[in-house]
């Protein structure tokens, strides 16, 4: 007697998978996530200006390493519209973790230069939301990449958790690391520094737009992790 999960996308079985204007969506929203996260990081990096302060590379650092890796990282596994799409899964795998260490040694090279500049200006750390949650990201993102050496070396770690059973956990959890990063993203937008640089419709705009990339991971993710059904035999 052996009982498992059938993992199946959303919407299978309600006739959405052969609506051909419902999979043109998929990847026009795949697509636009790819181009929401490379602009955010291109015009985060822009607002900041580079090199003007210790303080102006913790914002290019940070929105490299979540608004463009993490996102590219989970998003190249996307049947829809992927720009990897020609390539194999395991050519897809060594990509993934490639694009996760840039975004551990971004995000801890950001928190480096956040923490040189406060220590510079002799001003407290942890004062704002922004920042106890950009910890708790971080921390997460740490545990996270933890998660991912588990389903790599599930073997040599002598776990007992199936190998299906441990990507599902890794890309759950990866979807929780996600949420919070695009919280903490989010946040930073009502800082003072980001507040006395863009104003206006401009700051709307900026606000939104990280939330779209998160739909479509948080789509990605469920639709194909999702459970729909039991079998038992």
């Amino acid at each position: 007697m052996r009982s498992d999960a059938e993992y199946s996308p959303v919407g299978e079985g309600l006739g959405m998978r052969d609506f051909w204007l419902y999979a043109w969506l998929r990847r026009a929203a795949v697509m636009a996530a790819h181009v929401t996260g490379l602009g955010l990081t291109l015009s985060v990096s822009l607002l900041s200006r580079p090199g003007t302060s210790l303080f102006s590379w913790h914002p290019v650092c940070m929105s490299l390493a979540y608004c463009l890796c993490m996102t590219e990282g989970i998003l190249l596994f996307s049947a829809d519209g992927c720009h990897f799409c020609f390539k194999s899964r395991k050519s897809k795998v060594r990509l993934h973790r490639f694009l996760q260490a840039l975004v551990i040694v971004a995000a801890v090279t950001g928190l480096g230069f956040m923490v040189a500049s406060k220590n510079l200006s002799e001003l407290p750390h942890l004062l704002s939301w922004h920042s106890v949650l950009g910890c708790c990201t971080l921390a997460a993102t740490g545990l996270q990449a933890a998660c991912g050496i588990c389903v790599t070396f599930p073997k040599l770690l002598r776990l007992s958790s199936a190998p299906p059973r441990l990507r599902l956990y890794h890309a759950t959890c990866g979807l929780v690391v996600y949420l919070l990063a695009t919280v903490t993203v989010v946040s930073a937008m009502f800082s003072d520094w980001f507040q006395a640089t863009v104003k206006g419709v401009a700051w709307w705009a900026f606000l939104l737009l990280p939330l779209f990339p998160a739909l479509v991971v948080m789509n990605q993710i469920t639709n194909a992790y999702l459970p729909r059904k039991k079998i038992t035999s």
